[in-house]
C-alpha cells in the first residue's frame, strides 16, 4: 500500500464540528453495522468486521477519548435476527503498525489486521445499560498512537469485530476530549478502506461516501454488496457530474471501473448512494485504484465536497456574415 501524499493543508478543512463523528454530517449515512459472525451475507455484512482510523493532530497533546453510541446489541437501534444472541468486540490499537502493516488496510479481515499496540478491549453483548448510551475508550495519548507524518498526525485503529451470533449491531463513533460527552478535537478526522452502514429509510435520500484521489491514481473501481437494487450510485468529481457506477443485486457484489483525469487527482470524490424505496437497507463499499490498493474514506471530505466546475463553450455568431 503506497503512502497518502496529499497536502496536508487540504487535510485541515474548515469546518471541523462534525469532523470526529463517525458517520459525520457530512455522508448522511445514519450508522456503521457489524453483524454477527453466524450472520449470513444477504443481511448487508459480508465479513463481520469493520475497521476505523482515527487521526489526531501532532499538535493536540492532550488526552483523548474514543466513543461508541450504543455499542451493546439490542433494543432500539439494532437489527435482530431471532433471539438477541450476538457479541461484538471493539478494540482500540495504538503504536508502531496500528496502521503503516499492509494487512491493516486490506478489504478482508486476513493476516496480522490487529498490528499495533492493543490498548483497550471489550466485548459488548445484549446489555440494557449500553442501550442508547455512549460507551468510552480511554483515555489515551495522543503520542500513543502511530506516527503519521504525511497526514501531520498520530492514527489509532478501533476493529469492531463480530464474535458469535447472527443480529446486526448499529453505532457510532466520536473522538473526544472529554469522558462523558462530545467535545471535538480541532482538526482531527477518521478514515477507513472498507464502509459496512445502514442507509436512510428515506425514499430518494442520498448517502455520500468521500475517497480521496491520490496523484498517481489513473483509474478507480468502485465496489458495492447487497444493495439490493435499491436505486442509483453517482460519482461526482470536479470533472464527473452525475456519472453512473454500477449498483449491485441482494447478496451480490456490483462493480464499476472509472478514468482519473489530472484535475481530480489529488482531489475527493463523491460516491453518492440515492435510495429508491423507503426500506432497511445496509452494505458495504469499498473502493481499489489500478493498483488493486484500497482507496480511503474520509469522513470529513479532505477539502470539503468537491463541486463540478462546468466548462462552458459558447460560439458567437458573426452579425455581418452569419456565420459562427
Amino acid at each position: 500500500m503506497k503512502k497518502i501524499l496529499f497536502i496536508t493543508s487540504l487535510y485541515l478543512v474548515s469546518n471541523q464540528l462534525f469532523s470526529q463523528l463517525v458517520p459525520s454530517e457530512f455522508e448522511q449515512i445514519t450508522h456503521l453495522v457489524t453483524f454477527g459472525a453466524d450472520s449470513k451475507p444477504g443481511w448487508g455484512d459480508d465479513d463481520h468486521t469493520q475497521i476505523f482510523f482515527f487521526i489526531v493532530p501532532e499538535s493536540f497533546t492532550k488526552p483523548v477519548y474514543i466513543r461508541v453510541f450504543d455499542p451493546d446489541i439490542g433494543g432500539q437501534y439494532d437489527e435482530p435476527n431471532g433471539e438477541w444472541d450476538t457479541g461484538v468486540k471493539f478494540s482500540v490499537y495504538g503504536g508502531k503498525g496500528a496502521h503503516s502493516e499492509p494487512d491493516a488496510k486490506k478489504i478482508d479481515p486476513v493476516g496480522n489486521f490487529k498490528s499495533g499496540t492493543l490498548l483497550a478491549s471489550k466485548l459488548f453483548q445484549s446489555e440494557e445499560k449500553y442501550d442508547g448510551k455512549w460507551y468510552s475508550f480511554g483515555p489515551f495519548n495522543p503520542m500513543d498512537g502511530e506516527e503519521f507524518p504525511q497526514l501531520n498526525g498520530r492514527v489509532f485503529k478501533v476493529i469492531a469485530e463480530g464474535i458469535a451470533g447472527n443480529d446486526g449491531n448499529l453505532y457510532k463513533y466520536f473522538l473526544s476530549t472529554k469522558n462523558f460527552e462530545n467535545k471535538e478535537v480541532e482538526g482531527a478526522n477518521a478514515f477507513t478502506y472498507e464502509y459496512s452502514f445502514r442507509l436512510p429509510e428515506v425514499k430518494n435520500s442520498v448517502a455520500h461516501l468521500y475517497p480521496f484521489i491520490e496523484d498517481d491514481v489513473i483509474s478507480i473501481t468502485q465496489h458495492n454488496f447487497d444493495f439490493d437494487f435499491e436505486g442509483s450510485i453517482m460519482i461526482y468529481s470536479i470533472a464527473k457530474n452525475r456519472h453512473r457506477a454500477t449498483p449491485s443485486k441482494n447478496r451480490e457484489w456490483g462493480r464499476s471501473k472509472h478514468p482519473i483525469i489530472d484535475e481530480e487527482k489529488n482531489t475527493t470524490v463523491d460516491l453518492q448512494i440515492v435510495k429508491g424505496r423507503t426500506s432497511r437497507n445496509d452494505m458495504v463499499c469499498y473502493v481499489t485504484n489500478q493498483y488493486d490498493e484500497a482507496v480511503a474514506f474520509f469522513s470529513v471530505p479532505v477539502g470539503g465536497p468537491p463541486k463540478f466546475k462546468y466548462k462552458l463553450n459558447v460560439r458567437y455568431k458573426d452579425k455581418d456574415n452569419g456565420n459562427d
